[in-house]
């Protein structure tokens, strides 16, 4: 069960390291293609707001990754659960503020991770 919880919590960490890239460097380009719902002429206008938000990922994703190298089980856990939940948080705010599809991407994922990480301390 450990196992699947690093796993999980190491492919939500990716995740987020995409998210990173996409609206640190990407914003102009990809961004246009994943968020269909911002009109095309707010891309430019919003590049550094999007490089503000890729940012945040990028420290969750740092967050989810140092839990992996943390060698005490429950503190690792610890530490894996705050950031699973700061990805949940962010997830149901970004659903209902930018896109749904954001729920699905970043809430259920994280809250299956942190579902099977506390089973994996029992």
């Amino acid at each position: 069960m450990k196992f699947i919880s690093e796993i999980l919590i190491g492919m939500i960490a990716i995740l987020h390291i995409y998210i990173l890239w996409l609206e640190m460097f990407a914003w102009t380009t990809r961004g246009r293609k994943t968020f269909k719902s911002i009109p095309p002429d707010l891309f430019e206008k919003t590049k550094a707001l999007a490089a503000n938000q890729g940012l945040y990922n990028g420290f969750l994703a740092a967050g989810l990754i140092w839990s992996l190298f943390i060698a005490d089980t429950a503190w690792s856990a610890n530490v894996a659960y705050f950031f699973l939940g700061c990805v949940m948080v962010a997830g149901i705010y970004g659903a209902i503020t930018a896109q749904k599809s954001i729920f699905f991407i970043q809430t259920v994922p994280a809250t299956l991770a942190l579902v099977i990480t506390l089973l994996a301390q029992h």
